[in-house]
C-alpha cells in the first residue's frame, strides 16, 4: 500500500521523536519508522534508568566534531531549559547531580512516556519493527519513494536519525551511514566514543587485580584533560575522567595521569624528607594502597622515604603527576556510550541539518559528526539538532 506524508523520519530514538512531535506540531503529516519493536530504548537505558536527559552547562565546546561550529545555531535556539519547561508541563519531576547533570526523579520511561504522549497528540503516525529496504531519490513531483516492510512512502523531506554504532543491543546499525553514502554526503571516520579504554594483557597484568578500584584523577591527552573517578578493570581503565578522554585520544599515543590532581607531591616529600615510613606506605596516605603497592615498583625500590635521593624523589613526583601510559584500544562499540564521527556537518546547513546537496534530506542526532561529552550533552544535542530539522523539514 501507497502513502504519502510530509516528512517520513527514520529513526524513532531522542532525535527523531522531537523532529516528529516539532514538524508535526506545525502542521507537516509525519511518518516515524523504526526498525527496532521497543521505543527509544537508548532514551530507557541511559543515566542507569534515570536519563541524563541534559546539562545546564552547555557551550559549543562540549562537543567533537571536524567541524567544531556547526553544533552552536542548533544549540542556541533550542536550549536545556527549552527541554525542561517541557517536562514541567508534563509534570516530570526532576534533579541536578553534580557538574550540572539533570536526571529524571523516577524512571526514564517518563521522558520515553512525553515524547511519545506528544507525538501522538500532533497525530504522528508510528510504524515499528519496520525494516525500510530502498529509498529512491526524489522523482520528477519532489517526492522520495521509500519502500518498507510495512508500507510504501511518499514523502517531500526524509529525515535520517538512525543513531551511531554504539551499544548494538539497543539496535545500533549501520543505516544512517549508508544512506549518506548513497546520496554522495562525505563522512568523517567513525570510532568509538566514551568507551573504556584496554591495554595489553603483559603489559596490565600487575593492575589487573586492582579492578573494580577507584579514586579520583585528572586524564590528559593534547589541549583536553578531564578530573574525575579513574576505574581500573581487568583489562584496562574506566571511569567517567576515561570516558571522557577517550572521544579525544588517538590510537597510539600515550595519556597523561595526573594522580593526586590539587596536591603537590614534591612538597609532600620534601616536608616529610626525614620520614622513616616506607614509600608504598607514605604514598598510600595520598592513593589508595593497593594501587601504590602495584605502582611504586616501576619507578624504584620500597625503600623509606629517607633513603631516597632528592633526584629520586622529584623524579617520582613527577610521576604521580604525570604518569603516562598508552592504551592499546578500546573496548569497541558494545561497552561505547557513543559514535564519534559521522556525516560530515560540511555537507549540511547548520540551521536546519538539510544537505545542502539534496534538497529535502535531513540528519540529526549521533548519525552527524557531533560528539557530546558526558554528562547529558548528548542528548541535548538530540534535542536541538531534532529540533532543527523539525522547524524546517
Amino acid at each position: 500500500m501507497n502513502h504519502s506524508f510530509d516528512i517520513a523520519i527514520i529513526g524513532a530514538g531522542a532525535a527523531g521523536l522531537m523532529c516528529a512531535l516539532t514538524a508535526a506540531q506545525r502542521g507537516r503529516s509525519v511518518v516515524l519508522l523504526d526498525h527496532s519493536a521497543k521505543l527509544a530504548e537508548k532514551i530507557r537505558i541511559s543515566g542507569g534508568g534515570r536519563c541524563n536527559f541534559t546539562n545546564l552547562n552547555v557551550k559549543p565546546e562540549n562537543y567533537l566534531s571536524d567541524n567544531p561550529h556547526f553544533v552552536r545555531s542548533a544549540l542556541a535556539r533550542y536550549t536545556p531549559q527549552h527541554f525542561i519547561a517541557m517536562l514541567d508541563e508534563h509534570g516530570i519531576r526532576w534533579s541536578e547531580k553534580e557538574l550540572g547533570q539533570l536526571f529524571c526523579d523516577d524512571s526514564s520511561e517518563a521522558v520515553i512516556k512525553m515524547l511519545k504522549d506528544d507525538c501522538e497528540a500532533a497525530n504522528v503516525r508510528r510504524y515499528h519493527s519496520c525494516e525500510v529496504h530502498e529509498i529512491k531519490p526524489r522523482n520528477s513531483k519532489d517526492r522520495f519513494e521509500i519502500i518498507s516492510s510495512r508500507d510504501t512512502f511518499h514523502v517531500t523531506s526524509l529525515v535520517i536519525a538512525t543513531g551511531g554504532l554504539s551499544i548494538p543491543k539497543t539496535g545500533a546499525t549501520p543505516f544512517g551511514y549508508k544512506v549518506a553514502e548513497q546520496f554522495g554526503l562525505p563522512m568523517v571516520k567513525l570510532r568509538p566514543g566514551l568507551v573504556p579504554l584496554t591495554f595489553r594483557p603483559d603489559e596490565w597484568q600487575p593492575y589487573s587485580g586492582l579492578s573494580g578500584l577507584s579514586f579520583p584523577a585528572e586524564i590528559s591527552f593534547g589541549k583536553q584533560s578531564f578530573r574525575n573517578e579513574l576505574l581500573f578493570t581487568h583489562r584496562g581503565l574506566s571511569g567517567p575522567a576515561i570516558l571522557q578522554i577517550s572521544s579525544y585520544w588517538e590510537h597510539g599515543q600515550p595519556l597523561s595521569i595526573d594522580l593526586l590532581p590539587g596536591r603537590d607531591m614534591q612538597a609532600l616529600f620534601e616536608e616529610h624528607r626525614s620520614s622513616k615510613m616506607l614509600m608504598s606506605n607514605f604514598i598510600g596516605q595520598y592513593l589508595p594502597k593497593r594501587f601504590a603497592e602495584v605502582w611504586l615498583p616501576q619507578f624504584g625500590e620500597n625503600l623509606p622515604v629517607n633513603q631516597w635521593s632528592p633526584k629520586k624523589l622529584s623524579a617520582l613526583a613527577e610521576q604521580v603527576h604525570h604518569w603516562r601510559i598508552t592504551p592499546s584500544g578500546t573496548q569497541g562499540y558494545t561497552k561505547a556510550e557513543v559514535t564519534c564521527g559521522g556525516v560530515d556537518t560540511r555537507a549540511l546547513s547548520s540551521k536546519t541539518m538539510e544537505a545542502s546537496a539534496v534538497p529535502g534530506l535531513y540528519f540529526i542526532g549521533e548519525v552527524v559528526d557531533v560528539t557530546g561529552q558526558l554528562g547529558g550533552y548528548n542528548f541535548q544535542w538530540a534535542w536541538a539538532s531534532g529540533h532543527a530539522a523539525g522547524m524546517a523539514a
